[in-house]
């Protein structure tokens, strides 16, 4: 099914002239009184609790409700689609963690998400080379998200286009036990347990979770057990500390993507949706698949030295083991056992000071920030599956170490301006260590890449008025390259690749925080983003051996990102999203290897791939708490999406339907409640996903037809 074409220029003036009519009837307004919508508390922004309506910056909060309710709880973009600026795309599948971006940071990402930093209780679960794994995230536990864009996110060092900040749930004063049972589609189960409470002072979280699917296209089932324990206390009245220890263990199938119909580089999308479960023959021939078990421990210490002065400490350490099965051949069983061992640890320290100068308040928080990892990686040729020789194509240590020092304050220069900035210092070295020589040894080297740089930043707030804040701010961004990228200098293999640089960016944001009404509020950011140095992928062989370099020409990105969140009569809620990205090339350039075909030229003004230029979100929610029923009908719509540089390989715009309903019972202590999904009500079909620059054309992943989870829970108050 085709959808009508969205002119941006006509939906860009539409959407400015709604704002400025809201924006003259709010000026004109004697007073609103906020005592219904009200902007959340954030962390991430600022580094201590503050209101996001005062802040220069453009957060969003996902709170408990939209984590939860009617939702599967396995990836993080059943929850984040509903956010402005950032992408977050379900691949239909367990192998590959869900693709997620911000204002187009991250989108090339082929393994893990760079470009994007991720945190659980100010825990990183991003690694010191830039490499965040979001499939660890148990959410189940988790109370809110908090999703920062913009030049502030910086502030958290290298390959932070954006920061995804995640909360665990605080335990209550009674100790309650729960379980729940899910089943749906496509022979989809999931059975959890948990025990939270409070126990002389220390309240504790334990949740257990099995997941279990047949996956809805062939040759994508997926197993995961997950086991999170979370123990926050007192220690005196200064002193406050969270423990956080998570286990995954997991294995799926990975079904690849599909090819386009006729030329692999003027794909016909219909010819792949015809038939939207099959997979590539490459994917059961070779057998490809991925088993991964991670294990963290994190602690959180908060101590107030007085009442202006606190410091924090954050400590973190973990193991992950990873063995994935890859395809090398389109026609035969050929394929890698590619695996990771990796240690990894680290720890920051930071205090805040809060007074006045001047008779002005100020509040600066500085810090430093030591992580490491240790990767012993190794990889060897299979078939169909299995490993048929002793001889390794990589057998070497891999490090990376990150040592960051950072300050970031606040002052009020009157009393309805605020001005912030910050600055981050970045080291970051990359090393490749061989144990043995593999196969190809006249090739095989070590070595060391060191990246330092600076990146200041800069924000103000004009409190224009008691319900309308303007902002506007800059900052550098920093990406170092992480330690798949440099893996291989050439398409046959070899060594490291040593002549990468770090890409570094210009970032500028303006925005208009208001509240319409007392029941209505509404954020607006416009942003421009300019990027020399950008890391892309240059060569690929039939060995899947992967080289990337740095483009020759910048990237620039602008958009617009809007939402508006209100409360209406009757229990019912209105919430929409929508975001305008335009990432662009700003110069021609030759590929070496564009989807095996040698010098193809990059036009000027091409599109980069993996970012969708129109997205939209919208919800309508209800809710009867006399009987505990609540309902929502969710709406998404993405524009066009280009899945490599040439820009000659796209999937379409699509748009889809969801529907979510649930009730809940209180009796003597016991909560019960029922719930049932249904996504893509009309039967849609529709690529969810892109692999970004395949070298085979295998870009596609289709997204499920119509699916159906039903689940209970049953909790009791001990």
């Amino acid at each position: 099914m085709s959808y009508p074409r969205t002119n941006p220029k006509k939906l860009l003036s539409v959407t400015m002239l709604g704002v400025f009519s809201i924006f003259n009837n709010v000026v004109l307004a004697e007073e609103i009184i906020r005592n219904i919508i009200t902007a959340p508390l954030v962390i991430s922004a600022t580094r201590i609790e503050t209101n996001s309506f005062d802040v220069p910056v453009s957060i969003d909060v996902v709170d408990k409700s939209a984590i939860q309710d009617g939702q599967l709880d396995m990836t993080l973009s059943e929850s984040l689609i509903r956010v402005p600026g950032l992408t977050a795309q379900n691949r239909t599948q367990f192998a590959q963690d869900p693709q997620i971006s911000t204002r187009g940071f991250g989108a090339r990402s082929i393994f893990g998400v760079s470009g994007v930093r991720l945190y659980v209780d100010g825990i990183p679960l991003t690694m010191p080379d830039g490499i965040g794994q979001p499939g660890n995230v148990d959410l189940e536990t988790i109370k809110s998200i908090e999703v920062m864009r913009g030049p502030f996110s910086s502030m958290y060092g290298s390959a932070s286009g954006g920061v995804i900040s995640l909360f665990t749930k605080d335990a209550p004063k009674d100790n309650e036990i729960s379980t729940s049972f899910l089943a749906g589609s496509y022979g989809t189960s999931k059975e959890s347990a948990q025990a939270t409470g409070t126990i002389d002072g220390i309240g504790y979280l334990l949740n257990q979770s099995n997941f279990n699917t047949d996956g809805y296209r062939e040759h994508s089932a997926a197993h995961k057990d997950q086991s999170t324990a979370q123990i926050k206390f007192v220690i005196n009245d200064d002193t406050r500390v969270i423990i956080l220890a998570n286990y995954l263990k997991m294995f799926a199938q990975d079904p690849l993507g599909l090819a386009g119909s006729g030329s692999t580089y003027n794909p016909k999308i219909p010819n792949i949706l015809s038939n939207p479960q099959s997979v590539p023959f490459a994917a059961t021939a070779a057998n490809t698949r991925v088993y991964r078990e991670n294990t963290q421990v994190g602690i959180n210490l908060e101590h107030d030295i007085d009442t202006s002065n606190t410091i924090n400490l954050i400590s973190y350490a973990g193991h992950r083991n990873n063995s994935q099965f890859l395809s090398t051949s389109t026609t035969t069983s050929a394929g890698r056992d590619s695996r990771i061992s990796r240690d990894f640890w680290g720890t920051e320290l930071n205090w805040t000071n809060k007074g006045e100068f001047l008779n002005k308040k100020y509040v600066v928080t500085s810090g430093i920030s030591f992580s490491s990892q240790t990767d012993d990686r190794f990889d060897i040729n299979a078939s169909a599956g299995v490993v048929n020789t002793s001889t390794p194509n990589r057998n070497e240590q891999d490090t990376a170490t990150d040592f960051d020092e950072y300050a970031q304050g606040q002052l009020s220069v009157f009393d309805n301006v605020d001005l912030h900035a910050g600055v981050r210092n970045i080291h970051t070295i990359l090393g490749v260590n061989p144990f043995t020589s593999p196969r190809q040894s006249s090739l095989i080297k070590s070595g060391s890449l060191n990246f330092i740089n600076t990146t200041p930043v800069v924000g103000i707030v004009w409190k224009l008025r008691p319900e309308i804040n303007l902002y506007a701010n800059y900052g550098k961004g920093f990406q170092s390259p992480n330690l798949i990228q440099i893996a291989y200098n050439s398409s046959s293999g070899g060594g490291p690749n040593l002549g990468l640089s770090g890409s570094s960016s210009d970032n500028y944001e303006a925005g208009m925080k208001v509240f319409v009404s007392d029941n209505t509020r509404l954020n607006l950011a416009v942003f421009k983003v300019v990027t020399s140095n950008e890391i892309s992928l240059l060569n690929d062989s039939g060995a899947s051996y992967t080289q990337y370099w740095n483009l020759p020409v910048p990237t620039t990105r602008t958009g617009i990102e809007l939402s508006i969140d209100s409360q209406l009569p009757y229990n019912l809620g209105l919430y929409g999203a929508y975001t305008l990205l335009n990432a662009k090339y700003d110069g021609a350039f030759q590929e070496a290897t564009a989807l095996s075909v040698n010098n193809s030229t990059v036009n000027a003004g091409n599109s980069l791939p993996g970012t969708y230029k129109n997205q939209l979100y919208g919800e309508l929610s209800w809710k009867n708490p006399d009987i505990g029923f609540t309902t929502a009908l969710e709406g998404r719509v993405n524009g066009k999406v280009y899945a490599n540089d040439l820009n000659t390989a796209d999937a379409p715009g699509y748009a889809i339907v969801n529907i979510r309903a649930g009730f809940k019972q209180i009796q003597k202590g016991w909560q019960f409640s029922e719930y049932a999904r249904v996504e893509n009500i009309f039967d849609r079909n529709y690529i969810s996903a892109v692999r970004v620059n395949d070298l085979n054309g295998e870009f596609y992943e289709p997204g499920a037809g119509r699916n159906i989870i039903i689940g209970v829970s049953a909790s009791l108050r001990l």
